[in-house]
């Protein structure tokens, strides 16, 4: 018997994000989670080595790679109509549960646990602070990408995102944005050589 749920996931690759918007670097949803779980680790590491505060950043990369798997099923929803009342955000949270069930059951029964875990289980309520921050933070960095790309398009998304991410109370966050956003703004050439 054949399962499908790998296959599903690999077309990640085909669902776009930022749909509404005009992209000078176009972004699909599995490139968008490559970066929110190599994110969301730091945020791991940090919240480990540099707040001495218990996590597992591992744990925390893996549920980032999942966390929109169900718009394979769905499609990305614009984040303006995601957000745009209490009631949509959580008839959608309710599709997307649906779609994750649905992609589990594309998987032996034996391993569904695992995924179920990272999907919807309590790994994924766990760590969604490190993810749901990752994610912005993804978010803000694809803007900077944009502008620095020469699309004005990404402005206001820039600055909103920005300030929302100075916002956050999570250490982790600040840290983040401190320490490696900067290097965002820089050309290669600025950066230099990795010396050894």
């Amino acid at each position: 018997m054949s399962f499908h749920f790998f296959a599903y996931i690999s077309r990640m690759r085909y669902i776009g994000r930022w749909s509404l918007m005009r992209n000078a670097l176009p972004e699909n949803i599995q490139e968008h989670s490559h970066m929110v779980a190599v994110i969301a680790h730091a945020l791991g590491v940090i919240r480990r080595d540099v707040f001495n505060v218990p996590c597992d950043p591992n744990a925390a990369a893996a549920v980032a790679l999942y966390h929109d798997a169900s718009e394979i099923l769905t499609g990305d929803l614009p984040t303006p109509i995601k957000y745009h009342s209490r009631k949509i955000r959580e008839a959608y949270q309710k599709v997307e549960n649906l779609a994750c069930s649905k992609l589990l059951s594309t998987l032996p029964g034996k391993l569904r646990p695992a995924y179920e875990d990272l999907l919807l289980g309590e790994s994924a309520k766990e760590l969604h602070d490190l993810v749901k921050a990752a994610d912005k933070l993804s978010a803000y960095l694809k803007c900077v990408e944009e502008r620095k790309a020469g699309n004005n398009e990404f402005l206001s998304a820039e600055k909103q995102t920005r300030a929302a991410l100075e916002e956050n109370p999570m250490p982790e966050v600040q840290y983040f944005l401190e320490h490696f956003v900067p290097s965002f703004e820089l050309n290669l050439d600025e950066m230099g050589t990795i010396e050894d």
